[in-house]
């Protein structure tokens, strides 16, 4: 049985809903059923809970650090391997 990523899941699942299922299915190499299923599973899943501002807040605050972090690891990692590119240009 061939097992596809959840990213290959999703855009199939929006090619089926823009040319229908047979076309998408015939495009992609997938079995018609396989699509079809896959569109039963979306149908009879409840729609993921939406975050509600406060955590929305809280989690870009998170995120903002955790970038801001991110970016001085990076630099300092940059500066480093700058200096030594340069040392071994000069030897």
């Amino acid at each position: 049985m061939k097992h596809y990523s959840k990213e290959f899941k999703e855009e199939a699942l929006k090619l089926s809903d823009e040319i229908g299922v047979k076309k998408a299915a015939q495009q992609l190499g997938i079995a018609y059923y396989t699509l079809a299923d896959w569109r039963s599973i979306r149908r009879n899943t409840p729609p993921a809970k939406t975050p509600s501002a406060d955590e929305q807040t809280i989690r870009i605050r998170e995120l903002e650090r955790e970038n801001a972090e991110l970016r001085t690891i990076f630099s300092r990692t940059h500066s480093v391997f700058s200096r030594k590119t340069a040392r071994s240009k000069s030897v």
